[in-house]
């Protein structure tokens, strides 16, 4: 099932600003816009000058509350990374809603297994490979910790 196109780091923050209000959420956002050295080199110039870009790079960090804690980093080449109690997650930009919206309907589980011992977090979304990431001792709280199988 394709998710909706996100072309803009702004669609996406509104696209993860709604999914929050539907179930409840409070969010916060910060934006980082502008231009510096170290973007310069990914995109051409325009033609107007040699320092002017065709392009002004916009990421954001999108704060929301929990229980679990979210925050969402996104990027200016359609990548994103969502951590989930300290679990980070690398997520497509437009699959991010549709994750958020299986976290919170509850399509997130952990299986641990005795030998070799470990512990890893599990995301299924609709449509799409589930999205897994390891998680230590060290990282699980108690919210992790409920969902164990």
């Amino acid at each position: 099932m394709p998710h909706p196109p996100l072309p803009s780091t702004q669609s996406a923050v509104l696209a993860i600003e709604a999914m929050a209000a539907r179930h409840g959420r409070e969010v916060s956002t910060g934006h980082d816009i502008g231009r510096d050295r170290t973007f310069a080199g990914l995109v051409g110039a325009d033609g107007a000058g040699p320092d002017e870009l065709a392009a002004i790079p916009h990421e954001a960090l999108v704060e929301i509350a929990g229980p679990p804690e979210v925050t969402v980093r996104l990027f200016v080449h359609d990548e994103a990374l969502v951590t989930v109690d300290g679990i980070a997650f690398d997520v497509p930009r437009d699959s991010v809603p549709a994750f958020l919206n299986s976290l919170w309907t509850g399509l997130v589980h952990l299986r641990q297994r005795v030998f070799p011992p470990s512990c890893t977090m599990i995301v299924t979304v609709p449509g799409e490979p589930s999205y897994r990431e390891a998680v230590t001792l060290l990282t699980l709280t108690p919210w992790l910790a409920g969902r164990i199988r």
